[in-house]
């Protein structure tokens, strides 16, 4: 079963309202398998749009990524993101086999 990602590009106005955000969303991804790849850190962007801060997290499958996103647990959580931050997100499903093009 190929696992799920979230690809998250954040640009965070109010540090505050997104420490909160983080704290409680820690729940749900416990509950849903994810394991953070990318959080933040250093990057290029050469070519398109970008925002300052990027994620990638990693779910058990494409299902869990849904349903973590779908839950009410991270709605919650996501509530606390929406006044202090702006964020693209997408949820891909991952190749069941990395020589797969």
């Amino acid at each position: 079963m190929a696992k799920g990602y979230w690809i998250g590009r954040v640009d965070v106005a109010d540090p505050e309202q997104y420490k909160a955000y983080v704290a409680a969303n820690a729940a749900p991804f416990r509950k849903f398998g994810a394991r953070f790849l990318v959080r933040g850190g250093r990057f290029e962007n050469p070519e398109g749009s970008c925002r300052s801060r990027n994620v990638v997290i990693e779910f058990p499958s494409y299902r869990a990524a849904l349903d973590c996103w779908n839950s009410p647990e991270y709605q919650d959580a996501a509530r606390l993101r929406l006044s202090g931050s702006t964020i693209d997100l997408v949820i891909v499903e991952g190749c069941e086999s990395p020589e797969a093009t």
